[in-house]
């Protein structure tokens, strides 16, 4: 099995780390939680902007046209499958009481919507992870931080309306695994197709993917789950580690 599909199964997997939050013990805070959110978008910002964007514009025999195409295509193309997308959200199952009879049929449209949200950052993770190493283990970094809330937001709902915590496991595992499904899809039609701009392109598409993921979904939510404090503080944490860790892999020649 390759690295790139093995990050791409951990970083879905986390949503199980929600799930189990979700069912046992207490519930992390609405300041960690939305700290997290933040980090997670730190990340995701720094390295589709520093990183991956750049990479692809500077690959052999691609041209800046093409290559700003694709960023505006994943940016664009993420706003319109969003537009399409329900949008029941984690801080409404965390931070909002549900009439129980309304409990089942949230969790389910919660689930839809973070199913589909996840399987194109499968793919995501596995095509930077492909392309660059480092920078794909960032990109499963923040993909598993932000599945964490994820998981607990559907398995919490679950648990309370059938008192089940398999079905619990069972939904919020759905959501994770359509993000695996989109790593070994990427894996299997990728695998044997991939050329230096074929590579790029999907690479700046898959930035602009990510910057909005972090603009338009993760910064709102960790302002919405703790709106008291500032979700500026998580992003620039995010990126403060990612810009140092990615520094020291340079420094040492690894990068």
């Amino acid at each position: 099995m390759s690295v790139p599909l093995i990050l791409t199964l951990l970083a879905g997997g986390a949503t199980f780390v929600g799930a189990l939050l979700g069912i046992i013990g207490q519930k992390p805070s609405n300041r960690l939680l939305a700290f997290a959110l933040g980090f997670a978008a730190g990340i995701m910002l720094l390295i589709s902007l520093m990183e991956m964007l750049p990479a692809a514009l500077h690959t052999v025999g691609m041209s800046p046209m093409l290559g700003y195409g694709m960023f505006m295509f994943g940016l664009l193309g993420y706003f319109a499958l969003d537009r399409m997308l329900p949008h029941q959200h984690p801080q409404d199952l965390v931070q909002k009481p549900i009439k129980p009879h309304n409990l089942k049929r949230t969790a389910m449209l919660l689930t839809l919507g973070i199913s589909l949200h996840n399987f194109p950052e499968g793919i995501a993770t596995f095509v930077t992870a492909s392309a660059d190493l480092e920078l794909g283990m960032g990109i499963a970094l923040a993909v598993a931080i932000h599945n964490i809330p994820e998981g607990l937001a559907v398995a919490g709902p679950v648990y309370a309306a059938t008192g089940s915590k398999t079905k619990a496991l069972l939904w919020s595992g759905i959501s994770g695994m359509a993000e695996i499904l989109g790593g070994v899809l990427a894996f299997l039609v990728l695998g044997p197709m991939v050329s230096p701009v074929v590579m790029a392109s999907i690479m700046a598409a898959v930035a602009g993917i990510m910057v909005a993921l972090s603009v338009d979904e993760l910064m709102p939510l960790a302002k919405e789950i703790d709106p008291h404090n500032n979700p500026s503080y998580g992003v620039l944490c995010g990126m403060a580690v990612m810009g140092f860790s990615l520094t020291l892999l340079q420094s040492g020649g690894i990068g």
